[in-house]
Order: C-alpha cells, then sequence, then structure tokens
C-alpha cells in the first residue's frame, strides 16, 4: 500500500485558501446544520458556496463549464426514478470509460449541484465520461435506501453505457464521504452477486467505520466543515437503531474485501474520517487488494472538489485522473484495447 502525506501527527495548520473558503461559507450565515432539521439542513450554505464565493473574489467565474457538457437524465431505481446527471469533454466523439460517481453529504444532504465540481473538473482531466447520480435520503429514507439505489444506478451504467458513448468493459466507481461508502458496496455487491465488476474505486474521505472516538475524531471533533456532533446527526436520521451501524455495509473496515478492483483512497488531515480511511486501505491491501491511501494535510472534509482554488485539491484531482486513465485505458490505444477485450 503507497502511503502519502503526514497523516496528521502533529497539529494541523489549516491552508490559507482552505482557511478561506471555511470563512467565506460561514459569511454566507451557516447555522451549525446539525441543530437543524434535515429540510432546514439542507438549505444550508455549504462549503461548496464558500469555494464559489473565494472564486468571485479572485476573478473567477464560479459557473464555467470548463468546456464540459452535462445532460441530466433520470435512471429507474427501487423507489422510483434516481436523478442522474451526464458529464463529457464537449465536442468530442467516440467511445469513452465511464465513472460512476456518488456524491457526499451523509446520505442525508446535497445533491448533484452542490457536487458539481468533482464530476465537470475529473470528466475534463481524465477524459473519461462521469455519470453522477443522486440517491434517496434520509430520514425519508433510511438505510440501505441509498445503497440500493447506488447499486440500480451502477448496474444501469453497465447495461446502458453503449447509449451514451461509454465503454461498459471500462467502467469505475467514486463517491465522496458517504458516496465513497456507496461506492465500495456497490464493488462488494458486484463481486458477491457476479455481476461485472468496476475496474476501479475511487474512495474520497469514505465513510468506512462507526467508531467515534478514533483518533481523528478526537482531533477533529469540532472540525468544520465535518466534526463528531454532524457525524452523530447524520447516524441519528440515517438508521433506525444505532445497532444498524454494525451493519459491514456501513462498517466496510470489518467487511469482506476480498477480490475488489484496484483501489485509490484520498484523505484529510482536518477530517473525522481520515483514521477510518487509513485502516480500510490497511484491510484492504490485507485482503489481497492494490491500495493506495494518500493524506493531504492543511485541509479539510470536502476539499476535493475545490482544485480551482484550493492547490492540494488540485493535485488529489491530478492523481486521480492519472490513476483513473491508467486503470481504464484512457486514449487510442486504450479504446481500441477495450473493443479487442
Amino acid at each position: 500500500m503507497a502511503l502519502f502525506g503526514s497523516d496528521a501527527n502533529e497539529p494541523a495548520r489549516l491552508d490559507d485558501s482552505m482557511q478561506e473558503v471555511l470563512d467565506e461559507t460561514q459569511k454566507l450565515g451557516l447555522t451549525p446544520p446539525w441543530t437543524l432539521s434535515a429540510t432546514d439542513a439542507r438549505n444550508q450554505p455549504t462549503p461548496a458556496d464558500g469555494a464559489k464565493q473565494v472564486m468571485r473574489n479572485r476573478g473567477i467565474d464560479p459557473d464555467a463549464d470548463l468546456g464540459v457538457a452535462t445532460k441530466d437524465f433520470t435512471i429507474p431505481g427501487p423507489g422510483g426514478e434516481i436523478q442522474a446527471r451526464l458529464y463529457g469533454r464537449k465536442n468530442e466523439t467516440g467511445t469513452k470509460p465511464v465513472v460512476v460517481y456518488f456524491h457526499g453529504g451523509g446520505w442525508v444532504i446535497a445533491d448533484l449541484d452542490v457536487y458539481d465540481s468533482t464530476p465537470r473538473a475529473l470528466a475534463l482531466a481524465s477524459d473519461c465520461i462521469f455519470v453522477s447520480c443522486h440517491y434517496r435520503q434520509a430520514p425519508e429514507h433510511k438505510f440501505p435506501a441509498a445503497h440500493d439505489d447506488a447499486w440500480a444506478a451502477y448496474k444501469w451504467v453497465v447495461e446502458n453505457a453503449a447509449s451514451f458513448d461509454g465503454d461498459p468493459s471500462r467502467i469505475a466507481v467514486m463517491g465522496e464521504s458517504a458516496g465513497g461508502n456507496l461506492a465500495a458496496n456497490v464493488s462488494i455487491r458486484a463481486r458477491d452477486e457476479g455481476f461485472p465488476l468496476p475496474k476501479t474505486q475511487v474512495l474520497v474521505y469514505p465513510v468506512a467505520d462507526n467508531d467515534t472516538n478514533s483518533t481523528s475524531y478526537r482531533e477533529n471533533a469540532g472540525a468544520m466543515p465535518l466534526n463528531k456532533p454532524f457525524m452523530e446527526w447524520f447516524v441519528s436520521h440515517v438508521f433506525e437503531d444505532q445497532r444498524q451501524t454494525e451493519d459491514p455495509r456501513l462498517k466496510l473496515v470489518s467487511a469482506n474485501l476480498a477480490g475488489l478492483p484496484p483501489t485509490m483512497i484520498i484523505a484529510a488531515q482536518v477530517d473525522p474520517l481520515r483514521t477510518e480511511g487509513k485502516i480500510l486501505a490497511a484491510r484492504l491491501e490485507a485482503a489481497g487488494v492494490e491500495t493506495s491511501y494518500t493524506c493531504y494535510d492543511g485541509v479539510t472534509h470536502e476539499f476535493f472538489g475545490m482544485g480551482l482554488v484550493v492547490k492540494d485539491a488540485a493535485a488529489a484531482q491530478t492523481k486521480v485522473a492519472g490513476h483513473l486513465k491508467k486503470e481504464l485505458r484512457v486514449g487510442l490505444l486504450g479504446r481500441i484495447a477495450g473493443a479487442l477485450s
């Protein structure tokens, strides 16, 4: 397992640009979401809003399409239609690999718009088609509704990739936070059901354990934008009973991880989920899965999509794009190999 970054052996000092994003988010009138109802929390300013304000401050258009075209559509799901969005480079043709992406938000808040920046940036950088998928959220739809929707979305993409010039033989899964958990569960279910496995999975600060007394939880109990009270608030909305958090779909560190595809895990130093991400990486490697784990210092949970304003986010996106290109054989030779496989 490749390890990068200090993994927070020293007290954290936030990168100036990361601090600027948090400051701008607060200026937008943020009320601590964990003090609100789920409905009200969904209407709160997000770190993505803070990043957009930093962009405006720097004279960057936060609404620029970056040369990426999008198309909204729906996927049939077990509880109704699943909202999805297709991302791909403008004015390009030909069959390309596909990345099925799941956004974060603790299975309670956020949507495709809040997490637009990651699939947009990576569709451009990796030259892959991204399919960003929403899912049913709690408390209206308790666990495992989101997991069932993620699986339905993945199956649909595999079976219908050719309809949008995607290569069904070159599909990856990716997710951030709760979405990272969903991505890993898609891989596990594909293995268990004998369905085509993703070629790789990219898990960005995934939810992977129920231990709220880990090293990173203690270090970041009051961190922003994610902290211990916020995670406990998510759990209280998602699960009928605290005992459900022992389910290996939530507690990935105790799941059977053998036979999963090559995995890249991205972590942030100032994040309660950092420790469980590192443990998950170690468990994956012990199960024989090719795994890399990178922890970026001076940044917080939610940093990954801020590549236009936070330098380590740009570095992390570049790393992920390179990984996707390698594992999905992006390029002319890759397309030929994919057609022949």
